[in-house]
């Protein structure tokens, strides 16, 4: 049965707005949030992250990542909050060392075997339940228009990491060495794919039960791929995940990021079941559209671009509003929000957009 006229209108005065999106609406204008979003670039989370000077610890601290999740919508009123976390979590939960060195980022010990890993892969919510905690918290103090996201990181990117392990090449940037294992050693892999698929599929059912209202999956690095790789490595993992997480119940909305691949961005649209598909700072306006007749989309503005402001910001976001804003389109950096970006510029887009 069709919704009626007075149906429609309650459920638009009570659901987020983002919400609505996913559902294929097009909206006056649209829903706005960005990638790391809570972060350095605020001194509220300066000073929040100054007191645990252990950033694992920081994340895993329910008080104060609720803390970090709730501070850029106070300041700005986002349409959407998105939990703060970190994708190198999982492998924490499979028993992976994992730590944050200042000024050096994210570093792994030696990688465990395929065999313990998949012992602990089905416990991961309950390994990483601070989380959770933390979406609880954020919910029951979120506005009820707000919509509240959870996210992981995909199985190819977090694997990245995990099979540099004391290499520590990948966070330099070196993405040569991620692509070399999946040539070099594709059945170790594949198999760590596997693991990633369950563990991560059981993290992101916790996070839902915990009252996550959409989950987002980052594929940073699917940059780069040839065709072959990106079908093994992306697009197969993904169709698993998707499949898993709704086999454990998982009803909310997915969003996929697969992130520098825009060349294979419709078809990953049309052979996956996300709800949403985010698209990255260098995907072209026109394959935008394209996939927004499959999907509803996300993105793309540049961090940089944010971040020097002025004339040209503008310019880019009212060519954005054009082109994209005639069809289901949520408003997002192209990736994450950068530390040295200015309050007033996240103030000026957001004037700029009519949400604010």
């Amino acid at each position: 049965m069709s919704e009626t006229g007075p149906a429609r209108k309650a459920r638009c005065m009570t659901s987020p707005m983002l919400l609505r999106v996913l559902d294929g609406e097009t909206t006056a204008r649209p829903p706005v949030w960005f990638m790391r979003q809570a972060g350095r670039y605020l001194p509220e989370y300066r000073a929040l992250r100054a007191t645990t000077p252990d950033f694992i610890s920081f994340c895993l601290t329910p008080e104060k990542a609720a803390e970090a999740t709730l501070q850029p919508m106070r300041r700005f009123g986002f349409d959407a909050a998105i939990v703060f976390a970190d994708i190198l979590l999982i492998p924490r939960a499979l028993g992976q060392e994992v730590w944050f060195e200042a000024g050096e980022g994210p570093r792994l010990g030696a990688m465990p075997s395929i065999e313990s890993m998949r012992d602990r892969a089905e416990g991961a919510g309950e390994a990483l339940k601070e989380v959770g905690q933390t979406l609880s918290l954020v919910r029951a103090t979120l506005d009820a228009d707000k919509a509240l996201i959870g996210f992981a990181g995909a199985p190819w990117t977090v694997a990245t990491y995990m099979l540099d392990g004391v290499a520590r090449s990948i966070g330099k940037g070196e993405r040569a060495t991620a692509r070399t294992y999946a040539y070099a050693e594709p059945d170790k892999v594949d198999a760590l794919l596997a693991v990633l698929v369950e563990a991560t599929a059981h993290y992101l059912k916790m996070q839902a039960d915990a009252g996550a209202q959409v989950l987002k999956i980052f594929e940073s690095w699917a940059e780069g791929l040839p065709e072959d790789l990106f079908e093994r490595l992306v697009l197969g993992p993904h169709q698993a995940l998707v499949r898993r997480v709704r086999e454990l119940g998982v009803t909310v909305p997915l969003i996929g990021f697969p992130r520098g691949s825009a060349a294979l961005a419709e078809r990953y649209a049309r052979e996956t079941d996300f709800q949403a598909v985010a698209l990255d700072t260098a995907c072209p306006l026109e394959v935008g559209c394209r996939v927004q007749v499959i999907r509803p989309i996300q993105g793309a503005l540049d961090p940089l671009l944010l971040r020097v402001g002025g004339e040209a910001l503008d310019r880019r976001v009212d060519q954005l509003l054009e082109v994209w804003g005639q069809g289901p389109w949520i408003f997002n950096l192209g990736h994450g929000i950068l530390p040295d970006v200015p309050i007033a510029h996240v103030e000026q887009v957001l004037r700029r957009i009519g949400a604010q």
